[in-house]
């Protein structure tokens, strides 16, 4: 039985995750903040929970002790991440260093010992992490979002160079929009006056469809990440999702000058 070790676990695509590799038969270490507050995880069969916070060092070090005495890690799903919106000059700079520890340096941080682990034991393991649409082509409102999406992207890719002589390969989720709760429970605003205008117009696409934005299932989209963990390919990338598919095509297809220029005309006010 192989073992998938998540973080981001408690809600959305993370759940999803932990529940679709669950049912396929695997042995599943799903990880969030609270385990304790989780009902539904716990009721399943061959699904441990444990606490890990992406920004806490030492819980980093002691979970990931923990996971590989329990079982032996085939996969390790990094997403656990939030979206931090707003116009760039209302950040304060405990917003930008807390979406950068998340988003950034808590996906490096427990990839690292993983690395270590895997090239030790010579074990062929597979790190996958969420990055996003807005890591293939970025959102206004959403520059520090963008800005780490972008970074695990290229990171990942730079990883799959130097692991690739030990077995590892490097992968990465890019979704679109998800039907989950992401905008009540994962998402931080700094409201700014000045860009209320621009962000109400966002908000309206998202209903009217005029920033093309398409909400998909986040079960839809664990099976994308089930197929990155099992189809035995060296692809870096998968796309999910209606409308990250899009933009991906839009932007190899138009070229970056031409697709931003659209960005733009789809945004002014």
């Amino acid at each position: 039985m192989k073992t998938i070790f998540i973080t981001g676990a408690s809600s959305g695509l993370g759940k999803a995750a932990a529940k679709l590799f669950q049912s396929r038969g695997w042995n599943v270490i799903a990880t969030m903040r609270n385990p304790e507050k989780e009902t539904e995880l716990n009721q399943l069969q061959n699904i441990t929970l444990l606490p890990l916070d992406v920004t806490d060092k030492t819980q980093i070090r002691e979970t990931i002790q923990q996971a590989v005495q329990m079982a032996t890690i085939d996969v390790v799903f990094n997403n656990a991440g939030y979206g931090l919106a707003g116009g760039f000059e209302a950040y304060t700079d405990d917003q930008l260093e807390d979406q950068l520890n998340t988003n950034l340096l808590g996906v490096l941080r427990v990839v690292q010992p993983f690395v270590t682990y895997f090239r030790e034991h010579q074990i062929d393991g597979i790190f996958l992490t969420t990055t996003s649409a807005a890591g293939i082509a970025a959102n206004p409102l959403a520059s520090v979002y963008s800005a780490t999406k972008f970074a695990l992207e290229g990171w990942s890719e730079s990883m799959n160079y130097e692991t690739s002589q030990f077995g590892m390969r490097f992968k990465t989720i890019a979704p679109g929009a998800m039907n989950t709760d992401y905008v009540g429970r994962s998402l931080k605003f700094a409201e700014h006056e000045a860009y209320a205008p621009l962000w109400n117009k966002m908000v309206a696409g998202f209903t009217d469809g005029s920033t093309n934005v398409v909400f998909s299932d986040p079960d839809k989209i664990a099976e994308v990440v089930y197929e990155a963990a099992t189809d035995g390919k060296a692809q870096l990338r998968y796309i999910a999702g209606e409308d990250a598919i899009a933009v991906a095509a839009d932007r190899q297809k138009l070229g970056i000058e031409i697709h931003s220029k659209n960005i733009q005309k789809l945004y002014t006010l």
